[in-house]
């Protein structure tokens, strides 16, 4: 007798693409279980660089104090990494900006173009892939890690335009990937087509009364494959009255404010609904990767809600002696770092799904900037803090290295994430050295 894979069996029923997903993740149809030990990255941008004199600690090891800027993240000191020295050693066409945006994950250089940067200095989109989607790979490729979506990209306050200041992720050379910074439109891809679940219920009631009325038409041996088709739908309605009964997501779909509006004094409130569901998705699995991307690098945001009337990039342009361009921009920053904050909490105060602990647990969360500091352009002393757990880092610690190519670091993520076979990524000869050690 012919045997039937489920999957195929549910397209041979005309059942949408997007659906499978679904039912894919229930146990009981696909006889799989979930792995007991997830990982999971998120990876946080915010523009324009720091104020090095607010930002690093003074102190190496374990003894160390946040100043103002990092003050948000007090409460995940013993928790935190704090890494001085990481520099992106990238060269090459555009300028320091277009760079430290579209080199930050992909630490290679960027393709020519003739997107015109500042200086006269042209340069395309990057030329290899970025490091989340290295990873988001890396898991899909095996059945115990892979996910719906792998990675998902979220963006606050990004620009309706496409350009090297804009994009951070690339599915490989010239593929850059949009981030979503609509929470409407994010829970739309997460969430939308839930109802086809409905159009599942429907197309197996048709289905079985089809079956059984040719049956009595069929000989012995298509009858016999008729009845093992009866035999899976009658599985299906049941993990579908399963998933009804027992709840098939770990956390509800989230309910937005049908009002919020796309505008840049909203920023807050969105930010706080994209966390929001950004730590919904990843609790129900969706994604093992995910980025949160606020505005662009060269982002010109006036952050009213701080008080602040000037734009940020204008701003961090100011010398280092204007006390009042200093004090805005402790401001702008205290308040990226909160909602770093903020995110690392969600992820606290969430329960591991089927695991132990918290979500934050078994998740490393980067926040990165693409400058060192922004009145001098430098790509030198990137800010990189980490936060959470999961990866195998030794944590509760500032760091302070000599100059360390970024493309080291992120070799160290990807190695704790289980990607060992990665030996270098993005340039080469940026790589020697190998993975940062981080134990």
């Amino acid at each position: 007798m012919k045997t039937l894979h489920r999957r195929q069996f549910l397209r041979d029923l005309g059942i949408s693409a997007a659906a499978l997903p679904f039912l894919s993740g229930l146990p009981d149809l696909m006889g799989g279980t979930l792995p007991q030990r997830r990982q999971r990255l998120i990876i946080m941008f915010s523009p324009n660089g720091t104020l090095p004199d607010e930002f690093w600690p003074e102190q190496e090891g374990a003894g160390f104090d946040l100043k103002s800027i990092l003050k948000p993240l007090e409460a995940f000191k013993d928790r935190m990494l704090v890494l001085h020295g990481i520099a992106n050693k990238v060269r090459g066409d555009g300028d320091g900006h277009m760079r430290g945006m579209s080199c930050l994950l992909t630490c290679d250089e960027l393709l020519k173009g003739n997107i015109m940067g500042g200086g006269g200095n042209p340069a395309g989109w990057a030329s290899s892939i970025s490091i989340d989607q290295e990873i988001k790979n890396f898991l899909q490729a095996r059945p115990e890690s892979r996910t719906r979506f792998g990675s998902i990209e979220f963006g606050v306050a990004v620009p309706n335009r496409a350009d090297p200041w804009t994009r951070m992720s690339y599915a490989g050379g010239n593929q850059p990937v949009a981030p979503i910074d609509d929470p409407h439109q994010m829970l739309q891809k997460l969430y939308g087509q839930m109802k086809d679940k409905n159009s599942l219920v429907s197309i197996l009631d048709d289905v079985r009364d089809d079956l059984k009325r040719i049956s009595k038409k069929l000989g012995a041996r298509d009858k016999a494959l008729l009845d093992q088709h009866l035999t899976l739908v009658r599985s299906l309605e049941q993990d579908l009255k399963d998933a009804d009964k027992h709840g098939q997501l770990s956390h509800p779909v989230p309910k937005l404010d049908p009002s919020i509006e796309l505008v840049n004094d909203n920023t807050p409130q969105i930010s706080r609904i994209q966390i929001d569901l950004l730590v919904n998705a990843l609790a129900n699995d969706m994604a093992r990767v995910a980025t949160l991307q606020y505005m662009r690098s060269v982002g010109m945001a006036q952050m009213r809600w701080l008080g602040v009337e000037e734009g940020h990039h204008s701003l961090s342009h100011d010398p280092d002696d204007n006390k009042d361009s200093h004090a805005k921009l402790v401001k702008i920053n205290s308040w990226f770092a909160g909602e770093f904050a903020h995110l690392a909490n969600r992820l606290a105060e969430t329960p591991e799904p089927d695991g132990e602990g918290s979500m934050l647990d078994h998740t490393l969360l980067v926040w990165t900037n693409e400058l060192g500091k922004g009145n001098i352009h430098t790509l030198d002393n990137i800010p990189f803090v980490m936060i959470g757990g999961g990866c195998g880092f030794q944590m509760g610690r500032s760091l302070k290295f000599d100059k360390v190519a970024h493309n080291r670091l992120w070799l160290a993520v990807a190695h704790a994430m289980g990607h060992d076979e990665l030996q270098t990524f993005g340039k080469v000869e940026f790589c020697d050295g190998g993975a940062l050690n981080l134990g």
